[in-house]
């Protein structure tokens, strides 16, 4: 397999078929089916993807037309998705967790002529929607048939678009391929909202194809390519960065592509099917690092000390500072605590990519320690969407996000914003010329993120352009990284930093929720959540927690009041993505007073 051709490749799904006749009847697509493990092959998988093609054209899509997907991460997504573009459409991918007010707004925005839904349950709140907006023609069910009246509405049922002459089919898409270019849209990603209503942002094929050739460049440089790679599917595929990253980059080394069945069954999942890669956002490999410690410290003892032990020779490593003494202890280490912590992850992973937030550089020290490779990349929605990513070639260091990736240029405008050119550029939002033309000038793409690039070409992020909190003296502080120093704490679960305009900067804080019990039954009592903060002791013990990251601050940066919030952020209340971002405007608007209340007095 040469990689080269990923960048003479014309679009995304004569890339796949390329890959497809390569590896035949290899398998492809993994899920678990009645708790047992099932898998595609390439061929199985090609010819759905013509047949599925060839069908929806039947029906009455033609070029160009936007085709919506709701769907779980399962191996009808990454059929879909292809389908649509081998049929000249363009998916418009929606997150499984919106309402129906979400879906109102991606249709009535996106103008989809057809819908692809994966049951019953995810087509309760999408098809009030598709009656009140009246834009699609057609919605099919992967399974079941969703129960709705009335309207023009045609179903077409999955199983029967799936079906049908696979030779005559692939001949007819070979053909449409020719007309469909790197220029061509196609995708429509809706942004998750963190500072308000989602933008649609059109994505070409030499986008992600970029996006693709970049990462699969230090994917073969700096890991080498097996002939059995996987990847563990677990970020929502309507996100851009597991949509690239998660079906896409895989597709194009020709790697396997296995699903997660979920959050509480993902860890089973790494040890069952042995990723190779995973791509994952920060908030998991937090909860991560905070389970691994805790069970860890319930071993006591050897454990204990050796764990310490890999912490202070990974923190040592991290500032360059190794001493000889550290080499004995890490040979103990890489015979005793660091196999058991890599069996936990399959014990297959090169690496682990955090990207779509800010990585805190404790987090990616603590994994480096016990023997995991984590790399940081960075980018959005608007750039394919990944522009950077460490690579072990260029040197690994946690605070940054690695050097730009192949074929993205780079630079930092006079305020400290990140700027990036390049194929990877979005082509636009969909239906919002101003916002793009603010976006994109003279070919730059402006982030809104703010860094500077230090002596070996890395990109380093301070934080984003527009979270960013100017106290009522001009100072400017990150809250990002305040916020990602208190959740490292484990009397801390999740919080958010405020203080613009003010004097100081304040917190809303969840506490951690196995903290809580610990502390109750430390007490010997039971307290419900709303009775726990309100009493001195519990109040105390957060601060004290608070105090320990303050002491890690600058004056300017320390928080110096807080608040508990009512319940975690979540992503049914609205305050955090599906990406696991906190919505800062939603949580605003629900606490506001309360913040506004700890300067008073």
């Amino acid at each position: 397999m040469q990689l080269s051709d990923i960048e003479q490749t014309g679009n995304l799904v004569e890339l796949f078929l390329k890959r497809a006749d390569e590896n035949g009847d290899k398998p492809f697509l993994g899920a678990k089916k009645d708790g047992v493990w099932v898998t595609r092959s390439w061929r199985e998988v090609a010819d759905e993807v013509c047949i599925l093609a060839e069908n929806l054209r039947s029906i009455g899509l033609t070029d160009g037309d936007r085709v919506m997907l709701v769907s779980e991460n399962r191996p009808e997504w990454c059929i879909a998705d292809l389908a649509i573009m081998a049929a000249g459409c363009i998916t418009v991918p929606a997150y499984t967790t919106n309402t129906e007010r979400d879906h109102v707004h991606i249709l009535d925005n996106s103008g989809a002529r057809a819908v692809i839904v994966s049951n019953e349950k995810m087509s309760a709140p999408l098809v009030p929607a598709i009656f009140r907006t009246g834009i699609a023609d057609y919605i099919i069910p992967i399974d079941g048939v969703p129960s709705y009246q009335g309207g023009n509405l045609e179903l077409h049922k999955w199983a029967v678009l799936v079906e049908g002459d696979a030779a005559s089919a692939r001949v007819a898409v070979t053909e449409r391929l020719r007309t469909i270019t790197r220029e061509t849209t196609a995708c429509i990603i809706y942004t998750s909202g963190t500072g308000g209503a989602p933008r649609g942002v059109k994505q070409h094929h030499g986008a992600i194809l970029c996006n693709v050739m970049g990462a699969a460049e230090i994917l073969c440089d700096d890991f080498g390519l097996d002939e059995d790679e996987r990847f563990l599917s677990f970020l929502p595929l309507s996100h851009a960065y597991e949509h690239s990253g998660g079906q896409f980059l895989p597709i194009g080394v020709g790697a396997q592509i296995y699903y997660a069945e979920g959050l509480e069954k993902l860890a089973s999942n790494i040890e069952e099917t042995q990723p190779t890669i995973m791509v994952v956002v920060p908030r998991l490999f937090e909860v991560l690092r905070t389970r691994i410690m805790k069970q860890v410290a319930k071993q006591g003892g050897a454990a204990n000390y050796m764990m310490d032990r890999a912490l202070e020779i990974g923190e040592r490593k991290a500032d360059g500072n190794r001493k000889l003494l550290d080499r004995p202890m890490d040979f103990i280490l890489e015979r005793t605590l660091r196999p058991k912590i890599r069996e936990r992850f399959g014990g297959r992973m090169k690496a682990m990519v955090s990207g779509g937030a800010p990585l805190n550089p404790e987090v990616g020290i603590f994994f480096d320690s016990m023997g995991l490779t984590m790399l940081q990349g960075y980018g959005q929605t608007e750039s394919g969407p990944v522009i950077s990513c460490n690579r072990p070639a260029a040197g690994i260091a946690m605070d940054t996000v690695g050097p730009p990736m192949r074929g993205v240029e780079v630079k930092i405008a006079e305020d400290g914003e990140i700027l990036c050119r390049g194929e990877l550029v979005m082509q636009g939002y969909w239906q919002n010329d101003a916002e793009t033309s603010r976006t994109i000038k003279d070919g730059w793409l402006h982030t809104g993120d703010i860094g500077h690039i230090d002596d070996k070409g890395r990109i380093k992020i301070t934080d984003r352009k527009k979270d960013m909190i100017v106290n009522d003296k001009g100072d400017n502080v990150a809250p990002q990284k305040i916020e990602g120093m208190l959740t490292l704490q484990p009397e801390i679960g999740q919080a958010m930093v405020s203080g613009d305009k003010r004097p100081y900067v304040v917190g809303l804080i969840v506490p951690d929720a196995e903290w809580q019990l610990e502390w109750c039954s430390a007490q010997g009592k039971k307290f419900d959540c709303s009775e726990l903060q309100s009493l001195p002791e519990f109040k105390t013990a957060v601060r004290a927690a608070v105090d320990r990251v303050n002491k890690e601050l600058s004056v300017t940066e320390k928080v110096r009041q807080f608040t508990f919030a009512d319940e975690p952020f979540g992503i049914e209340n609205e305050e955090m993505t599906p990406s696991l971002k906190i919505r800062r405007h939603k949580i605003r608007e629900r606490y506001q007073e309360r913040l506004n209340g700890l300067y008073r007095g």
